[in-house]
């Protein structure tokens, strides 16, 4: 005869624990303790077994019946419910240990053992962290593409079209680490090709006419704030690296009596050793920079402390002082400078000026054959560059 709800309430604890049985193997057991558990008894693998389902009333009886219902077509299908509720179980704590944030943080942790720059970290845990508190929660696997594009098109209404780009972009590599793990079956960021707003590309501006690159030259010269900046803004068309590169550089990175300066694979961009030649003219700076900051560690400490490098707007802020705008010239600027100039004077192998600018050629192809450094050609290219911004300087003092 079926339980029926009349009978479970009128059920009185007793001092031993007793039965109030339904159909099918189902039956409420009634606890000393006045607690009443769903349990149901079936055979399976020719031995006796019991799974229980949770208590009265939390659970009812119309849901303990379900319940039951389904650990019974477990068994016509030839599976033991108990071993099918404990692999659902396993599979709920596994989606609980694959969220978005965990991955996320998997991932990160990844780029830093491999060792990654620490401003390229904390621009991704930026990014990353703008999607967190809204998704951070979700097994990355439950992730559907509308939810993705809610948080990229909330970066959008804000304006950011390139920072929901590069969004996209970050989480496309994190669902495929998730992939490649195991814990996701597809990378859904590639749905949302052409689902954002194209962002307009800005070039960092940088004085490309010869002229007046002179009068830049003449006004760094001039430059009143601290020397350690003035000769940082010195060096800086010279060498044409990159502001980061140049504002953290050690001492111990350079042998002056070589004319040989090495940025180490941690600091560039990608992730490759850098040499850069060092001419007389900037050899003759570095010997003045000696003087100031030889007994530190960077070539260019911060006012506050020794400990730390100048920051990044240091130069440009220094430019912003000379009376230049951020759409004439930034401290990145001097890369196109040299990069447009050394080109236009056609004497130079165009791979030459692509290795001193430290990139790296994007056909695979090509640049699996291309590996010679060009290094004796680069020697004279950064002699000549040094002598010919020397002689900008004078033309515009002369035309001045």
């Amino acid at each position: 005869m079926p339980l029926t709800f009349t009978a479970i309430n009128a059920a009185k604890p007793k001092a031993k624990p007793y039965k109030l049985t339904d159909e099918r193997g189902l039956y409420l057991m009634i606890m000393p303790t006045g607690g009443r558990l769903w349990r149901m008894n079936y055979r399976y693998d020719n031995k006796q077994k019991t799974l229980s389902f949770g208590k009265f009333p939390d659970l009812s009886l119309a849901k303990a019946r379900e319940v039951r219902d389904i650990a019974r077509e477990a068994l016509a299908l030839g599976l033991d419910p108990a071993e099918e509720r404990k692999a659902r179980e396993r599979e709920a704590r596994a989606k609980r240990s694959e969220t978005l944030k965990i991955i996320s943080e998997e991932w990160l942790d990844r780029l830093t053992l491999e060792g990654r720059a620490t401003k390229t970290l904390a621009k991704l845990r930026w990014m990353v962290d703008i999607a967190i508190p809204v998704l951070g929660d979700r097994p990355i696997a439950d992730i559907t593409v509308p939810e993705l594009l809610h948080v990229l098109r909330s970066v959008e209404a804000r304006g950011r079209y390139e920072t929901a780009t590069r969004l996209r972009s970050t989480f496309g590599t994190i669902f495929r680490y998730a992939i490649a793990t195991g814990r996701a079956q597809r990378d859904i960021s590639a749905d949302l090709r052409g689902a954002l707003i194209t962002p307009k590309v800005k070039h960092r501006a940088a004085i490309l006419e010869p002229a007046a690159l002179g009068g830049l030259l003449r006004a760094i010269d001039a430059y009143d704030g601290q020397p350690t900046v003035r000769i940082a803004l010195q060096l800086a068309p010279h060498l044409f690296v990159r502001p980061g590169e140049l504002r953290m550089a050690e001492w111990t990175e350079f042998d002056l009596a070589a004319r040989l300066w090495v940025i180490p694979a941690a600091k560039t961009k990608m992730r490759r050793p850098h040499k850069v030649y060092l001419t007389d003219e900037v050899l003759a700076l570095l010997k003045k920079l000696q003087s100031i900051s030889g007994d530190g560690h960077y070539l260019f400490p911060s006012v506050r402390t020794p400990k730390r490098p100048i920051t990044d707007n240091t130069l440009n802020a220094a430019l912003r002082r000379l009376g230049y705008s951020s759409e004439e010239m930034t401290a990145h600027g001097f890369r196109a400078t040299a990069s447009t100039l050394l080109n236009e004077s056609r004497k130079w192998h165009p791979d030459a000026i692509e290795r001193q600018l430290a990139h790296v050629d994007g056909n695979k192809i090509r640049r699996a054959y291309a590996r010679g450094e060009h290094w004796d050609e680069r020697i004279k290219m950064m002699q000549y560059w040094s002598r010919y911004l020397v002689g900008l300087k004078k033309k515009s003092t002369a035309s001045g």
